[in-house]
Protein backbone atom coordinates (compact mmCIF):
# COMPACT_ATOMS: atom_id res chain seq x y z
CA UNK A 1 0.00 0.00 0.00
CA UNK A 2 1.34 3.57 -0.94
CA UNK A 3 1.17 5.02 2.53
CA UNK A 4 1.95 8.73 3.62
CA UNK A 5 1.92 8.39 7.64
CA UNK A 6 2.43 12.22 8.04
CA UNK A 7 -0.30 12.96 5.11
CA UNK A 8 -3.87 13.78 6.66
CA UNK A 9 -7.46 13.55 4.88
CA UNK A 10 -10.08 15.79 6.04
CA UNK A 11 -13.88 14.75 4.72
CA UNK A 12 -15.90 17.98 5.67
CA UNK A 13 -18.66 19.11 3.97
CA UNK A 14 -18.40 22.64 5.13
CA UNK A 15 -15.62 24.81 3.43
CA UNK A 16 -15.69 26.89 6.50
CA UNK A 17 -14.83 24.45 8.51
CA UNK A 18 -13.07 23.04 6.38
CA UNK A 19 -10.89 25.75 6.12
CA UNK A 20 -10.27 26.54 9.86
CA UNK A 21 -9.40 22.71 10.67
CA UNK A 22 -6.55 22.85 8.13
CA UNK A 23 -5.41 26.51 9.28
CA UNK A 24 -5.03 24.58 12.92
CA UNK A 25 -3.14 21.73 11.53
CA UNK A 26 -0.97 24.01 9.55
CA UNK A 27 0.02 25.87 12.78
CA UNK A 28 0.72 22.80 14.33
CA UNK A 29 2.91 21.89 11.94
CA UNK A 30 3.29 17.95 12.20
CA UNK A 31 1.63 17.29 9.00
CA UNK A 32 3.27 17.19 5.20
CA UNK A 33 -0.21 17.66 3.50
CA UNK A 34 -3.93 17.82 4.05
CA UNK A 35 -5.78 17.12 1.72
CA UNK A 36 -9.85 17.83 1.85
CA UNK A 37 -12.72 16.18 0.39
CA UNK A 38 -16.22 17.14 0.96
CA UNK A 39 -18.39 14.26 0.93
CA UNK A 40 -18.44 10.20 1.28
CA UNK A 41 -18.21 9.49 -2.00
CA UNK A 42 -14.96 12.12 -2.68
CA UNK A 43 -13.51 10.35 0.43
CA UNK A 44 -13.77 6.51 -0.77
CA UNK A 45 -12.68 8.02 -4.39
CA UNK A 46 -9.80 9.51 -2.87
CA UNK A 47 -8.82 6.33 -0.39
CA UNK A 48 -9.53 3.71 -3.00
CA UNK A 49 -7.76 5.99 -5.62
CA UNK A 50 -10.75 6.22 -8.54
CA UNK A 51 -12.03 8.57 -10.59
CA UNK A 52 -9.89 11.97 -10.12
CA UNK A 53 -7.55 10.44 -7.54
CA UNK A 54 -6.74 7.30 -9.54
CA UNK A 55 -3.09 8.59 -9.41
CA UNK A 56 -1.69 6.91 -6.80
CA UNK A 57 1.48 8.72 -6.63
CA UNK A 58 -0.45 12.17 -6.33
CA UNK A 59 -2.84 10.64 -3.72
CA UNK A 60 -0.93 8.27 -1.47
CA UNK A 61 -2.84 6.65 1.05
CA UNK A 62 -3.04 8.72 4.27
CA UNK A 63 -1.54 8.19 8.18
CA UNK A 64 -4.69 9.59 9.64
CA UNK A 65 -8.00 10.64 8.87
CA UNK A 66 -10.67 13.07 9.84
CA UNK A 67 -14.11 12.12 9.17
CA UNK A 68 -17.14 14.43 9.98
CA UNK A 69 -20.51 12.54 10.85
CA UNK A 70 -22.99 14.47 8.67
CA UNK A 71 -22.03 14.48 5.12
CA UNK A 72 -24.49 14.70 1.98
CA UNK A 73 -24.84 11.21 -0.04
CA UNK A 74 -22.72 8.57 1.68
CA UNK A 75 -22.67 9.60 5.27
CA UNK A 76 -19.64 9.08 7.43
CA UNK A 77 -20.67 5.88 9.31
CA UNK A 78 -20.70 4.85 6.26
CA UNK A 79 -17.39 5.85 5.12
CA UNK A 80 -16.17 4.27 8.65
CA UNK A 81 -17.40 1.23 7.85
CA UNK A 82 -15.61 1.10 4.35
CA UNK A 83 -12.75 2.08 5.71
CA UNK A 84 -12.56 -0.53 8.36
CA UNK A 85 -13.99 -3.24 6.13
CA UNK A 86 -11.06 -3.19 3.70
CA UNK A 87 -7.77 -5.02 4.10
CA UNK A 88 -5.11 -2.30 3.91
CA UNK A 89 -7.36 0.53 4.56
CA UNK A 90 -8.56 -0.62 8.46
CA UNK A 91 -4.81 0.28 9.43
CA UNK A 92 -5.86 4.45 8.90
CA UNK A 93 -6.45 5.56 12.07
CA UNK A 94 -10.28 7.36 11.78
CA UNK A 95 -11.05 10.18 14.17
CA UNK A 96 -14.67 11.36 13.90
CA UNK A 97 -14.41 14.93 14.04
CA UNK A 98 -18.29 16.70 14.33
CA UNK A 99 -20.25 18.71 15.89
CA UNK A 100 -22.41 15.92 17.22
CA UNK A 101 -22.16 14.90 20.54
CA UNK A 102 -25.25 12.47 20.71
CA UNK A 103 -24.75 9.41 22.54
CA UNK A 104 -25.97 7.38 19.17
CA UNK A 105 -23.40 8.95 17.26
CA UNK A 106 -20.37 7.99 19.19
CA UNK A 107 -21.80 4.55 19.79
CA UNK A 108 -22.15 3.59 15.88
CA UNK A 109 -18.46 5.53 15.54
CA UNK A 110 -17.09 3.25 18.33
CA UNK A 111 -19.02 -0.14 17.06
CA UNK A 112 -17.48 0.81 13.58
CA UNK A 113 -13.88 0.72 15.00
CA UNK A 114 -12.97 4.78 14.87
CA UNK A 115 -10.02 5.31 16.59
CA UNK A 116 -11.62 8.34 18.31
CA UNK A 117 -14.60 10.48 18.56
CA UNK A 118 -13.73 14.04 19.10
CA UNK A 119 -16.52 17.04 18.85
CA UNK A 120 -15.74 20.71 17.48
CA UNK A 121 -15.46 23.16 19.90
CA UNK A 122 -17.67 26.37 19.45
CA UNK A 123 -15.00 29.16 19.48
CA UNK A 124 -12.11 29.30 17.34
CA UNK A 125 -9.04 29.70 19.86
CA UNK A 126 -10.50 25.98 21.82
CA UNK A 127 -11.11 24.53 18.21
CA UNK A 128 -7.72 25.20 17.29
CA UNK A 129 -6.01 23.79 20.80
CA UNK A 130 -8.03 21.10 20.17
CA UNK A 131 -6.81 20.40 16.44
CA UNK A 132 -2.95 21.20 17.71
CA UNK A 133 -3.40 18.17 20.43
CA UNK A 134 -5.09 15.67 17.69
CA UNK A 135 -2.19 16.79 15.86
CA UNK A 136 0.45 16.37 18.55
CA UNK A 137 -0.90 12.72 19.05
CA UNK A 138 -1.54 11.05 16.42
CA UNK A 139 1.49 12.80 14.43
CA UNK A 140 3.83 13.00 16.85
CA UNK A 141 3.57 10.55 20.16
CA UNK A 142 1.12 7.86 18.30
CA UNK A 143 3.19 4.83 16.94
CA UNK A 144 1.68 3.91 13.73
CA UNK A 145 1.27 0.15 12.39
CA UNK A 146 3.42 -1.00 10.28
CA UNK A 147 2.51 -1.46 6.73
CA UNK A 148 3.46 -4.05 5.11
CA UNK A 149 4.52 -3.21 0.87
Amino acid sequence: MDYAPSNILLVEDEEAHAELTKRAIRKAGNANRIDIVYDGKEALDYLFNREKFADKAQYPKPGLILLDIKLPGIDGIEVLKTIKNDSDLKKIPVIMLTTSDREEDIAHSYQHYANSYLTKPVGFKAFEEKIGQLDFYWMILNQPPVVEE
